[in-house]
Formats: C-alpha cells, structure tokens, sequence
C-alpha cells in the first residue's frame, strides 16, 4: 500500500468533507481554510486529514480524522507530526485543539491539558472553539519550538 501525503486540493474537498461526517467532526469552515489542510492518500482514497488554522501566533489543529479502516496503521500520527512541524513554519508559538474522544492520543505529540479561561483570544474567537466544539470539550495546547536563524 503506498501512502502519499500531501496538501489539500480544492477537488479533495467531497472526501474530506465526507471522511469528517463519518468521524462526527465538523465540517463547518474546512473550505475556507483547505491551504492549511494535509491529507493522506492510501491506493486512490483518502485515508485521513488534518487541518491547522492559523491566528496572530498562534494554531488550532482541528479535524484530525483517519477513515475507520486506516485506523491505527500510523496514518494519524504521520499528519500530526508533518502539520506540526509545518506550524513553525506560520511563525506559530502555540497549536490548541479542542477534543472529545482524544485526548490520551494527543499527549503522545507533546499535548497536555489547559483552562478554558487560558486561552488566548485569537484561538477563543474561532468558530471551532466558540460554536463548533461543545464545552464539554477538552482543550489542549503544545509549545512549538522554533528555530534560531542562523542555525
């Protein structure tokens, strides 16, 4: 099985907006913010995506999804590491994400637990944190280190 992963296409939009329905995530805004999506591609199909939003320094990962008969085959992991390393890149110091199902998954990249009330205000303005996500939902933050020049 080859697996390619690379950024989001306009014609990915059907899959990934259908991969997102299938895992009960939002799909509200994931057109608007398509240049900031990776997705993976297994034989022809989509296998999963992610997406990082990007808001004065700071990130929000959001619809991480891996279609179910992908599930635990590192497809996941694959993107998460790549969108994190790329966060750096947007001159971003923090990645947020919102979460009901997996929180232990994400400690695994570094991801560790954070007060509502913490939050900065460029992630608490997002739709996926003020509508999408209920509060119910965990929030998380990790550190992005960014290189020095010269190094």
């Amino acid at each position: 099985m080859s697996l390619e992963i690379r950024p989001a296409r306009s014609a990915d939009l059907p899959a990934m907006e259908a991969l997102l329905q299938a895992s009960h995530l939002p799909v509200d805004g994931v057109g608007e913010e398509l240049p900031h999506f990776l997705t993976a591609w297994q034989d022809g199909r989509l296998a999963g995506m992610v997406g990082l939003e990007v808001h004065d320094g700071f990130g929000l990962l959001r619809s991480a999804a891996v279609d179910i008969g992908s599930r635990g085959t590192g497809i996941g992991r694959a993107l998460v590491e790549r969108v994190l390393a790329e966060a750096a890149s947007y001159r971003v110091r923090e990645v947020y994400l919102l979460t009901n199902t997996a929180e232990r998954w994400f400690t695994r990249f570094g991801f560790r637990h954070v007060d509502r009330g913490d939050v900065p205000e460029p992630i608490r303005s997002t739709a996926e944190y003020r509508e999408l996500c209920p509060a119910s939902a965990a929030v998380m933050v990790r550190e992005i280190e960014r290189r020095r020049e010269g190094r």
